[in-house]
């Protein structure tokens, strides 16, 4: 299941970005963050996808989702200014940040990329 972040749970779990100013990502395994709202027809369509992608990287991969809507100040801290938007963070890189509603298979070839997590 992807995961509902706000700000204060986006702090503890991918990166306090009041305290530090480098990228220091504070999760246990590399993860993808899906910028979104409920009213965007594309984040609509790669939301699905991104259940599925959950599943199958079940133990390797956390999926979160960030409301823009909601969390405006969050969505300033990383520039989102289209959506859906969605950050990749590697464990011990810096994360990439890719727009759009991507198919499956683009998404499955940035987690073994970018994420550097086989199936």
């Amino acid at each position: 299941m992807t995961e509902l972040l706000t700000k204060e749970t986006f702090l503890k779990k991918v990166f306090n970005f009041e305290d530090n100013k480098e990228w220091k990502f504070e999760g246990d395994k590399p993860c993808i963050i899906d910028f979104y709202a409920d009213w965007c027809g594309p984040c609509k369509m790669v939301a699905p996808i991104l259940e599925e992608l959950s599943e199958e990287y079940k133990d390797k991969v956390d999926i979160y989702k960030v409301d823009t809507e909601a969390e405006a100040e969050l969505s300033a801290a990383f520039g989102i200014k289209s959506i859906p938007s969605m950050l990749f963070c590697p464990s011990n890189e810096q994360p990439q940040m890719a727009q759009g509603a991507l198919p499956k298979h683009n998404l499955e070839e940035i987690i073994k990329d970018v994420l550097k997590v086989e199936k």
